[in-house]
């Protein structure tokens, strides 16, 4: 379905190497995504061209910014369609990766994606907030990461819960926010704004990474109820 040589060619271009098998896997996965979606709301990406660049390679980024190490643990919250933690661990089978959503819809997909592809993740039906104040998860993982639209301070305390003191939070995000308007509400819940990576897509879109370091546990009033976090943000 997906074209594997410009796959390959793209994610070389970000220094990520993948091999045969993981060529493999990305198209079973574009095929079951294209499927699934005639079913479901999955995405509104489902041209194989702009799946390689809008989701794949899009996911395939981080590897270029983070530093993952060697059988990292990593939670991917509100993973939707599994963006972007499921090519990450296509690309680093290595990764110890736990996929949470709230809808089981999405992750029986994602179940079935594993399964075509032969790889193995967690996989958790919780809301994000939920799973943040859940003592088996809360300041348990590594790398907390996100492909969201929502604003660094809203995002911080749904992600930042999960990562133990030392570890990394990621967001995906696109480009326009001033991530330093943020900064006072990532260090109240224990992180602190490392780096933010700006890059283009290969089609041109611009998109950004920001890296966040946990320096301290989040108090233990984190994250809070979904509507008062939107309500009233950090």
């Amino acid at each position: 379905m997906i074209n594997k040589d410009l796959l390959k060619r793209y994610a070389q271009e970000i220094g990520v190497s993948l091999d045969a098998t993981a060529l493999d896997r990305f198209d079973v996965y574009a095929k079951l995504l294209v499927e699934t979606n005639k079913v479901m709301n999955l995405t509104g990406i489902t041209e194989p061209d702009e799946i390689v660049v809008k989701h794949f390679i899009d996911s395939l980024e981080l590897l270029k910014y983070a530093d993952i190490p060697q059988g990292a643990s990593m939670i991917d919250v509100g993973t939707g369609a599994g963006f972007p933690g499921v090519p990450l661990l296509i690309a680093r089978p290595d990764i110890r990766l736990t996929l949470l959503d709230s809808l089981q819809k999405r992750l029986n997909f994602l179940d079935n994606v594993l399964n075509e592809c032969g790889l193995e993740a967690e996989l958790l039906h919780l809301r994000a907030e939920g799973g943040g104040k859940d003592a088996r998860l809360r300041e348990t993982y590594d790398i907390a990461t996100a492909r969201a639209v929502a604003p660094m301070n809203v995002l911080a305390e749904y992600l930042l819960p999960y990562v133990k003191v030392g570890g990394s939070m990621y967001a995906l995000k696109g480009t326009g926010e001033n991530i330093a308007d943020s900064a006072q509400a990532v260090e109240a819940l224990g992180g602190e704004i490392a780096e933010e990576y700006t890059f283009e897509l290969p089609n041109g879109d611009s998109r950004s990474i920001v890296y966040v370091k946990k320096i301290s546990q989040t108090p233990t009033q984190y994250p809070r109820k979904s509507k008062k976090i939107t309500a009233k943000p950090l």
